[in-house]
This record gives C-alpha cells, sequence and structure tokens, in this order.
C-alpha cells in the first residue's frame, strides 16, 4: 500500500482547525473528503503540525495510506479539484517510504507570525495579519526575543489545555524583522508546545509597546506560570512555513 507525502498551503480563517473537530469544519476532514472522492476509501490524513483555528499554513505536511496507485500528480489533482472551493491548495504529492510519518519524522518546524503596524485599516489582508496601530520597537523586540532562544520550561507559553508530555523546548530561533510597516516574527523549533508561537508574539508586542522590556520578558519565563504571560497573538498573523526533515 503506497504512502504519499502531501505539502498543502490553507486559508485557516474558515476552519476550526487542522485537526478534525465535532463543532466545525476542519483542514484534515476536508483532505479526507477528497481522498475518499478520489478512490472510495476513508482513510486518515495525518499532519505535520495541528494548527489552531484561524491559522494559516504555506507548507503544511502530511501523509496518507491508500490502496490505489495513482501518478503523484494526479493524485494531487485530482485532490485539489475535490477540495473546491475550500482554500486549500495541494503544492505537491510524492510515494515516500512507509517509515515516514509527517508528525514524528520532522525534524524543524518553522513559523511566521505578521503583524500590519500602521494606523490605515487593512483591505487586502484582513484576516490575514495583526493590524497594531501603535507605534512597535522591533528592534527591542528583537534584543528581548533572544533571551527565549535555546532550551527551557517554556509553561509560561503553554496554553493549559496543552497535551505535550514536557513543557521543555528548544526554541533554535526568534527573530524580530521590521519592513516598513510589517513586522515579521520568524522562529524555528523542532516542536512547539500549544500556543506558544502566539503567546511569545503577544509578549514581545508588549515589549515593543514600552509596556515591558527584556528583563520584564525574562522574569515571565522564569516565573514558568501561565499568569506571567502577556496577551496571546490572534491567529490570524500565524502561519506554518515549511517543515523539514
Amino acid at each position: 500500500m503506497p504512502r504519499y507525502k502531501l505539502i498543502i498551503e490553507y486559508d485557516g480563517s474558515p476552519f476550526c482547525g487542522w485537526q478534525l473537530q465535532e463543532n466545525g469544519a476542519s483542514v484534515q476532514g476536508a483532505l479526507e473528503d477528497a481522498v475518499k472522492a478520489i478512490c472510495g476509501e476513508q482513510v486518515r490524513v495525518h499532519g505535520a503540525g495541528r494548527t489552531d483555528a484561524g491559522v494559516h499554513a504555506l507548507g503544511q505536511v502530511a501523509h496518507c495510506d491508500i490502496a490505489k496507485h495513482f501518478v503523484p500528480g494526479r493524485f494531487r489533482d485530482g485532490l485539489n479539484a475535490h477540495l473546491r472551493p475550500h482554500p486549500i491548495g495541494v503544492l505537491s504529492a510524492e510515494v515516500v517510504p512507509d517509515t515516514f510519518e509527517a508528525r514524528f519524522s520532522a525534524k524543524k518546524r518553522h513559523y511566521l507570525y505578521r503583524i500590519s503596524n500602521r494606523r490605515a485599516n487593512l483591505a487586502l489582508d484582513i484576516g490575514k495579519v495583526w493590524r497594531l496601530p501603535r507605534p512597535l520597537d522591533a528592534d527591542a523586540m528583537h534584543e528581548a526575543a533572544q533571551r527565549l532562544v535555546g532550551k527551557f520550561d517554556f509553561t509560561t507559553f503553554r496554553d493549559t489545555e496543552c497535551q505535550a508530555r514536557s513543557p521543555e523546548k528548544t526554541l533554535d530561533q526568534l527573530d524580530v524583522i521590521r519592513d516598513g510597516d510589517a513586522v515579521n516574527i520568524v522562529t524555528s523549533a523542532r516542536s512547539f508546545l500549544h500556543s506558544q508561537v502566539r503567546s511569545m508574539v503577544g509578549s514581545l508586542v508588549w515589549v515593543g509597546e514600552g509596556r515591558w522590556n527584556a528583563d520584564d520578558l525574562q522574569k515571565a519565563l522564569d516565573a514558568r506560570s501561565r499568569a506571567a504571560c502577556g496577551p496571546v497573538a490572534p491567529p490570524d498573523g500565524l502561519y506554518l512555513v515549511r517543515v523539514d526533515y
């Protein structure tokens, strides 16, 4: 039975997240419906990351096992045909060894958080960025962000419903980059805790606004308490960019 690796992009706005839910449409559910429409099989599509409601993806990775053999390009095109009108695009499909696991074989995950730091209303990026009209000091945000790079107990930046066995994670990168009115936060790690990126972004915004400095962010990390976290950034600006294997 061949195993197919899929690379997928999607607008997370209309979905309750990647994972199947009883209370709404999910990206996983839409993909599984498309697979069933093509080959008549009800199969599980496993993703590399369980993105939350409203979170987007430029390069989500998934795998599924189906009995029918397809030319990978035709499988991709067939999935895209049955995914309409969902805002989901299967960018590629390839046959991989049955030892490949989209989630557990991943070596690193890369996320981008987009902030629009301007007073004007959004027109083209509604639901795609976090608009903050107050000026942000991106340099101060970047300097403070380096306090979070490394291996730490990230309990402060962990959702209370997170199911990870340990709050310890190793953050390889957390960069804050200004480009005109855009403030982009780029982060990479092997894996993240539930809501970790959005929690870190919200706290960094407090630094950018001058409410906190780098030492305050350090104190929040050291507190190992969810109560010490700043606001959780909305899902609109978060993108799963790439997964490395």
